[in-house]
């Protein structure tokens, strides 16, 4: 049995990652601060789902302030065998309106997790990032060799800094770090400013689909499990590796929308609107390095998973259809 610290434990993949490693028998202590980047009552879900676990100690705070380090708390003095940073302000058009959020959390939030790594001997440090971080024209499917030094947005460059710091830890301090470089993740209680809860709530619920651009445009969706899984396999000892995680199924934003019709047995009224110069036009992850160095392999398929988020909504309906889809 491990123990482990979970930045973002109450996000959307940091409660799942966090669930299955209790379900794995291990501890985890969940920090989080619980913000209003998007509609909290998703996040207070996912708590309140990780707090029946006995195996689960919760923490509010902001690891973006410094003084966590100084205060007493639940991550002061304690030995962990890894340290999962998944605490992040995320999405590529807001940190366009507000850079200096994603500076301060991504940036500086990183930091003060690695020095809770180098101040109380903590070998092992996870660092979510983004596929955002290849810039407008990688190639694909996209390796982790591919340039990442020409961000489109604060968001992508927030994550490349965070990157940097990781590796300045790993060099100076011995501290074994994994990168992973996330693609589209979803599933069931995902965040609802991404596309495919706002599709099915929208879809579900009769309200207009609003898309930016022509629905030409695609992603490389991987689910919620799949991602888990990745992340926790790796905490394997690598030295100083960057891994990309999902975007193993690529589908365009209009095929989406017509899977969904299908799956919910109701027609969507799309209406277009201009491109987001903040958007990449399409990813798709090369996951070869994943499979060797971590053994993982996706295996939820698009649709398997888009059912089983439309099941959830379903079921969590009464409340989910008043959450905010910005």
């Amino acid at each position: 049995m491990a123990h482990y610290l979970v930045t973002g434990a109450a996000g959307f993949i940091g409660a799942r990652t966090s669930e299955m490693l209790i379900e794995q028998g291990h501890t985890v202590v969940g920090i989080d601060n619980m913000n209003d980047a998007y509609d909290p009552r998703m996040k207070e879900y996912r708590l309140k789902r990780l707090q029946a676990f006995e195996n689960f100690e919760f923490v509010r705070d902001d690891i973006s302030n410094r003084e966590i380090l100084d205060r007493k708390s639940a991550i002061i003095n304690r030995k962990f065998d890894g340290v999962i940073n998944l605490a992040a302000r995320a999405g590529v058009r807001y940190s366009v309106e507000d850079p200096w959020a994603f500076v301060q959390s991504n940036v500086m939030g990183t930091l003060n997790m690695l020095e809770v790594c180098r101040q109380y001997g903590c070998k092992k440090f996870i660092l979510a990032s983004t596929s955002s971080i290849y810039g407008e024209n990688p190639p694909y499917p996209t390796p982790e060799t591919a340039s990442s030094s020409e961000p489109m947005q604060p968001y992508a460059a927030s994550k490349k800094g965070a990157e940097a710091l990781a590796h300045s830890y790993h060099h100076l301090y011995d501290i074994d770090v994994t990168v992973l470089r996330y693609f589209t993740v979803y599933g069931p209680a995902g965040r609802p400013d991404l596309a495919m809860f706002r599709f099915v709530q929208w879809i579900t619920e009769g309200q207009p689909v609003r898309i930016n651009g022509d629905g030409k445009q695609s992603r490389g969706f991987t689910y919620v499990d799949d991602i888990a899984r990745g992340t926790i396999a790796a905490l394997k000892p690598v030295g100083y590796e960057i891994v990309n995680l999902g975007g193993h199924e690529v589908i365009t934003i209009n095929e989406l929308v017509e899977m969904i019709e299908e799956l919910t047995g109701k027609r969507a009224t799309v209406q277009y609107g201009p491109p987001n110069l903040a958007d990449m036009f399409t990813n798709q992850a090369d996951v070869s390095k994943a499979r060797e160095m971590l053994g993982w392999n996706p295996q939820v398929n698009l649709r398997e998973g888009l059912y089983n988020l439309i099941q959830w909504y379903n079921e969590e309906r009464e409340w989910a259809k008043e959450v905010l889809t910005p």
